[in-house]
């Protein structure tokens, strides 16, 4: 009996072990911010974003959050928030690529009041499901969070989502490599950079904590949006990249340097590279 077990752990873990050694990229798109003025072209440009991902040879592709512009717009113009959804929908749909979503900032709707089913994420999950979730390719496991829930006025990934994450790793292998996506980020030097000072905006306000749930596990790379800067920071070898924005400065060319682009990450085995891409947005106003 201790034979059968010993060589079915052997078995699984060799069929693990081929799984991860495949190749694959996949593309990371922040930042795209569809809105409803005419005058940007943002879903032209975003249609060439993802044209320019399904050139590259990448097998999915990955939203950073502020996806569209809606947490501005009054109850009176529902119907604009609601348009803005299905267009955006509608695009990443006609792409050959799968696409899995981060919730924004942006992405929030407010004008349904706390009440309503709308309200917050709620607009965003009716149209792509829950705002944290996970799921694997070829053995890696990625994790998207929700990092625009909001504790005493401030980003945060509330009690409930800290134990949905603290239970999905506890039953996550420790060899398993893991990416994670976040809007806000978890580090990041927008403001000291820019401005030479430090601000809670820089991060969601309780990023140590879900950062050490990840303890003892094969955390390998964190993708993070909302700054619209492209930087990189490594710690305790976690690869945290900000990755720049394809909508760039909000559709009004480079930010700081930032041109509109995109990420796009190669796997090989337990390893990855990366580039940024700059899609040559050509229908600019």
């Amino acid at each position: 009996m201790k034979t059968s077990v010993a060589l079915l752990v052997v078995f699984l873990l060799n069929s693990w072990i081929a799984v991860a050694q495949q190749k694959f990229s996949f593309a990371f798109l922040t930042d795209i911010h569809m809105n409803a003025n005419p005058a940007t072209n943002s879903a032209q440009g975003f249609r060439q974003a993802i044209e320019r991902a399904e050139a590259a040879g990448v097998e999915f592709m990955l939203t950073g959050g502020d996806n569209v512009d809606v947490d501005g717009i009054k109850a009176d113009r529902k119907d604009v928030a609601l348009q803005l959804y299905r267009d955006y929908k509608a695009i990443t749909e006609k792409s050959t690529l799968p696409c899995y979503f981060t919730i924004g900032n942006h992405d929030r709707y407010w004008a349904e009041g706390a009440d309503s089913e709308l309200s917050n994420s709620g607009l965003f999950e009716s149209f792509f499901g829950d705002a944290y979730y996970a799921f694997e390719h070829k053995g890696w496991l990625f994790v998207v969070l929700n990092s625009v829930q909001v504790c005493n006025g401030k980003y945060c990934v509330d009690d409930e989502q800290r134990e949905w994450l603290a239970d999905l790793l506890q039953r996550t292998p420790d060899h398993q490599p893991i990416v994670v996506s976040t809007h806000v980020p978890f580090l990041s030097l927008y403001y000291p950079v820019l401005e030479g000072r430090y601000t809670d905006a820089d991060t969601f306000v309780n990023q140590k904590q879900i950062f050490d749930l990840f303890a003892g596990h094969n955390l390998k790379l964190v993708l993070q949006g909302h700054q619209h800067l492209y930087e990189e920071i490594k710690v305790k070898g976690v690869q945290f990249i900000t990755a720049g924005a394809v909508s760039a400065n909000w559709w009004g060319g480079a930010f700081h340097g930032t041109e509109e682009g995109f990420l796009k990450v190669d796997i090989e085995g337990d390893d990855f590279s990366w580039e940024y891409i700059d899609y040559g947005w050509a229908v600019k106003k």
